[in-house]
Formats: C-alpha cells, structure tokens, sequence
C-alpha cells in the first residue's frame, strides 16, 4: 500500500470538498470516489466531476442503485418530502448503511489502487442523529475493513470534531473559501452555492457562515 496515497469520499458537497482540499495539502497522490445511488437530483453527480475536472484530480464514479432499491427516503425520492426528525427520531434524509456502504466500497477501491488513506467528511459535531456520522461507528469500520483485506488502512475524518463555523474556517485556512461557497452543492433542493436557504442543509450551511464571518471579525 502507498503511504502517499489517498482517496476522498466525494459528493461535491461542502464537506466533501473542504476534505479534498485538505487531502490535496495532505498527501502526495489523491484521488476521489464519487457513488451514483440515484440520489434525489443528478446534479450533485454532475458539480462532483466538475470540481473533480477543475481541481485535476482523478474520480471513479460508482454504481450503487441497489441502495436507491433498498432505502427509499427523501434523498432517494423526489416524491418524499424533506423533514426534520421529530420526538427523538433521525430525519427522513437519514438513508441507511450508507455510510457503511461508501467507506466499504472505498476501501475495495483504495485496495485495487494502492491507496491506503481514506477521507471522509463525516462529523459528529454538526450531524442530524446519523449513527453513521458517529467516530465510534468509524473507528469500527476501519478495524473491520484491516481486517477484511489484511491491509493497513488508515480512515482520516478531519472535520469529526468540528462544527460548521470551524468547517468554513478550516476552508478558508486552505484558501478554499470562496471555492467551497461558491461551487459546491449541499443543498437538497438540488442549488448550487447558498443553495435555496430553507431546506435543513441550507440552514445548517448558512448559520455556520454566518458564525464563521463572525468569528472573524471578531478576530
């Protein structure tokens, strides 16, 4: 396995691509995994390969239908409104093993590639409930996958402890700020860059702006 190469779990997403800023920094080699589960709109497929081709680095998309098949939700449905959890439950965006799904199949990729860094962008600070999200669930995986392929890899989540203020920072300390705010795709209603404001990601996204600029001035 090459110490110097690394793969990003890559959506085109705020997350996603603040981690790929930082993997680009990181590492000497880096390449991105992008996964086609039929999600609710096409275009967060198509803002991944257009930051992927704009920033140069390789991407493999993948085929995961089966998980639209098996997890009907509101980011695998058009016809299935978005809604917030209520009474303790997860929100109906929660899709689940995704996470599972995701990093397994990274890991199969990164074994046929040599890669042995794997990113995701996952947090336990700013999440909606997913248990996936969690360090703990993480920290598993990574234990099961060494052992599932005899290999040493090593899952790096770099914005786990962070909130979305501290997200939007670290982007900025890449020099990526504006980039990640202006060409990303995180909102559900499928809008790119401050997305459509009223959707739950949006919220998030714009309150952690917001508390980002203010730290800064603050600063």
């Amino acid at each position: 396995m090459n110490d110097e190469k690394a793969i990003v779990v890559f959506s085109g997403g705020q997350d996603s691509t603040t981690c790929l800023f930082w993997a680009l920094k990181t590492f000497k080699e880096v390449e991105v995994v992008t996964f086609d589960y039929n999600q609710r709109h096409a275009a967060e497929i198509n803002c991944a390969k257009e930051i992927a081709d704009e920033l140069g680095v390789k991407q493999h998309i993948l085929d995961m239908g089966l998980l639209n098949q098996l997890a009907p939700n509101a980011l695998t449905r058009e016809t299935i409104e978005v809604e917030d959890g209520e009474d303790g439950e997860l929100p109906n965006t929660f899709v689940p093993g995704r996470n599972l799904v995701f990093l397994t199949f990274a890991g199969i990729l990164g074994y046929q590639l040599g890669a042995r860094h794997i990113i995701t962008g996952v947090c336990e600070t700013d999440f909606s409930g997913y248990p996936d999200c969690r360090d703990e669930f993480v920290k598993s995986l990574n234990v099961t996958l060494n052992l599932s392929m005899d290999h040493k890899f090593v899952i790096h989540t770099p914005l786990m402890w962070l909130n979305k203020a501290e997200t939007w920072k670290m982007a900025d300390d890449l020099n990526a700020l504006e980039y990640v705010r202006t060409k990303t795709l995180t909102c559900y209603n499928g809008i790119k860059g401050d997305g459509c404001g009223t959707c739950p990601s949006c919220k998030l996204r714009l309150n952690g702006y917001k508390e980002f600029l203010k730290m800064n001035h603050m600063a």
